[in-house]
């Protein structure tokens, strides 16, 4: 199968479809780039196809800051224009502008 073009972008704060999350992303990958038991570790009626974008996000939740690996299914736009609380927003990302943020000059893969 070919695999889709990403739908966001690096430094785009968005959120998860289904659980109370939300992050900037840092990475992108074209397609399902993890390992084959992490994937098998999502309950069977949640778990992603392979075949598309996954994301890398600096991710918060009302409790906590993490990485998360996201499938592009699972995510959509954050509207709110608030910034991502996360510790590590200063080590990748800049300026933060109309929800976006501005990687910093040599952070681009």
């Amino acid at each position: 199968m070919e695999a889709r073009q990403a739908k966001f972008t690096i430094g785009q704060v968005v959120k998860h479809r289904l659980f109370a999350f939300r992050g900037v992303i840092f990475d992108v990958d074209p397609e399902f780039a993890n390992t084959e038991e992490w994937w098998l570790a999502i309950p069977e009626d949640v778990r992603p196809r392979k075949d598309q974008p996954f994301y890398h996000l600096l991710a918060e939740n009302a409790q906590t800051h993490y990485v998360a690996y996201v499938s592009q299914q699972n995510l959509l736009a954050d509207e709110s224009g608030d910034p991502v609380q996360h510790p590590e927003v200063d080590s990748y990302f800049g300026d933060f502008k109309a929800g976006h943020y501005v990687m910093l000059r040599g952070q681009a893969n």
